[in-house]
């Protein structure tokens, strides 16, 4: 918790803001804020801090005048929270643990913090694939998550209907989060996580319904093979982790191993795919 911190405001006469400007920061280490022409802002540590900035600079620019305002506390432990917030995909509720939620009838509430593991849903790809996710799958399909990190995508695909997910993923220190988040959410019995190369694992893990691969543009046309042997007859691969300018390298890619386009999505300049062969 910090606390005792003060704002100060200067009004300068005219012709000193610049040399006023530069003795807050020389005085104060802090940054300074141009409110408008002739004010200036800056915060001090404490009361006495404000006080004694307040003098230096009045004996030095008689034509200042000051004010005070004491700031609240803040809890750079929790602030970081700030601006995250519950999102709705169509039936998919996805929020943070802190944030008080009420499902609908025929919601369903996915509940991931930020972690050091890939996927909270704070990110354009993340959504994009979640969108096309709740969208095409269906009650009782298998699903692959390719690239799964936090294990977001397999989590939700469960949560919407699907019987049971595995979710790939070559970095062994998601793992735990991943474990920890199906634990979370009541689905570690429908949920698995492996660790290991996708390309070798999705065809002897499927055959899937839905197979999620929210990873890179040059991995996921590396993937289009092995996605397509894991795939069951008339299912549907999500593709992620794509920027926008990227469908127009994507999309070529796709025609040429045979897969058509059924879906997209863009979600903050990042693009989506949903295709079947």
């Amino acid at each position: 918790m910090t606390a005792g911190w003060w704002r100060v405001r200067i009004e300068c006469a005219d012709g000193d803001r610049d040399a006023i400007a530069a003795a807050m920061v020389a005085l104060t280490g802090q940054g300074v804020e141009e409110i408008d022409a002739h004010t200036l802002a800056t915060a001090a540590e404490d009361e006495l801090g404000a006080t004694e900035l307040i003098a230096s600079l009045q004996q030095a620019f008689p034509g200042a005048v000051a004010s005070t305002t004491q700031l609240a506390p803040v809890d750079w432990t929790l602030r970081w929270r700030d601006g995250i917030v519950t999102r709705r995909l169509g039936r998919l509720v996805l929020t943070p643990s802190w944030l008080p939620v009420s499902a609908a009838v025929g919601e369903a509430v996915i509940t991931i913090d930020p972690e050091s593991a890939f996927g909270s849903g704070e990110h354009g790809s993340t959504r994009g694939a979640l969108a096309l996710l709740e969208r095409h799958v269906r009650t009782g399909d298998a699903v692959l998550d390719l690239g799964s990190g936090s294990g977001i995508l397999a989590i939700a695909a469960v949560l919407l209907g699907a019987r049971h997910a595995i979710g790939i993923e070559v970095d062994e220190e998601s793992q735990p989060i991943a474990h920890a988040n199906a634990r979370k959410n009541g689905v570690a019995d429908r949920v698995t996580f492996v660790t290991g190369d996708a390309g070798v694992i999705a065809p002897l893990a499927g055959p899937a319904n839905i197979i999620c691969s929210n990873i890179l543009r040059n991995v996921n046309t590396e993937l289009l093979p092995a996605i397509a042997a894991a795939l069951t007859p008339g299912g549907h691969a999500i593709f992620a982790g794509m920027e926008d300018a990227e469908s127009a390298e994507f999309l070529p890619a796709l025609a040429q191993h045979g897969w058509t386009v059924v879906d997209t999505a863009r979600d903050a300049g990042w693009w989506s795919v949903a295709a079947r062969q």
